[in-house]
């Protein structure tokens, strides 16, 4: 059984967990000072918008953030509204990314016990991206929709076909692939965005690193020995 991954060193707001920025406003490729000036906005930007949502940010928190003017700040992002659309346009391509690498041609356990677990390090690894993308969804999610319902659901159509197919061999039991997607979303992002709760109840014995491992046996015994056929289980 594998065990989650040693958390990443590398902070989650960090050009290593988004895309970075190619050029600058007017086409031309960033100097490493603009690029640096624009990851420190927008590692600012999460821990606000995170804590404030869309609609409870200012740039002037931003700014204040980062530790610059909000002029300079504007050089950069003119509007409130292109800072968070670079940051929840980059975390919707990390949140995805496992799920995109369930393959058809992999065995069905150690499938989904990798995607279950890697989103279960997501949650470790990537709070503030979270609480971002529940706050959009929370007010109806009215600036990623069309991804919601373009890209997004093209994907969970593909990967529930994957599924489909492991049912109709025989590998796995017979389920509805779309809740079952659901259900591990839900599932493993609460201890991202319900960590503060999930800690206080656990307690100081069994509230730290070692939860994330508990709660990820826990939901492999929850979901791998229901979708195993009838009269096997993980322990056979």
């Amino acid at each position: 059984m594998p065990a989650i991954k040693a958390k990443n060193t590398v902070k989650s707001g960090t050009t290593q967990s988004r895309p970075a920025a190619a050029s600058g406003r007017k086409g031309r490729p960033l100097t490493r000072i603009q690029r640096e000036k624009q990851d420190a906005i927008l590692e600012a930007a999460l821990d606000v918008f995170s804590a404030h949502g869309f609609r409870g940010a200012t740039i002037d928190q931003i700014a204040e953030q980062a530790g610059m003017s909000k002029p300079n700040l504007l050089y950069y992002f003119p509007r409130k509204d292109a800072i968070y659309k670079r940051l929840i346009t980059g975390m919707l391509e990390i949140w995805l990314a496992p799920l995109r690498e369930m393959r058809d041609d992999g065995d069905p356990i150690p499938e989904i016990r990798s995607y279950l677990r890697r989103k279960l390090e997501m949650a470790r690894d990537f709070p503030r991206e979270s609480r971002l993308f529940a706050n959009e969804i929370l007010q109806g999610a009215p600036r990623i929709y069309d991804i919601l319902e373009g890209e997004l659901k093209t994907l969970v159509e593909e990967k529930a076909a994957i599924l489909y197919g492991w049912m109709d061999e025989g590998k796995i039991a017979r389920t509805d692939p779309y809740h079952l997607i659901f259900s591990i979303w839900a599932t493993t992002q609460h201890y991202a965005d319900f960590d503060v709760q999930v800690r206080a109840v656990l307690g100081t014995e069994r509230g730290g690193e070692g939860r994330f491992e508990d709660a990820a046996r826990y939901l492999e015994n929850l979901f791998l020995n229901g979708l195993l056929p009838k009269k096997t289980s993980l322990s056979s």
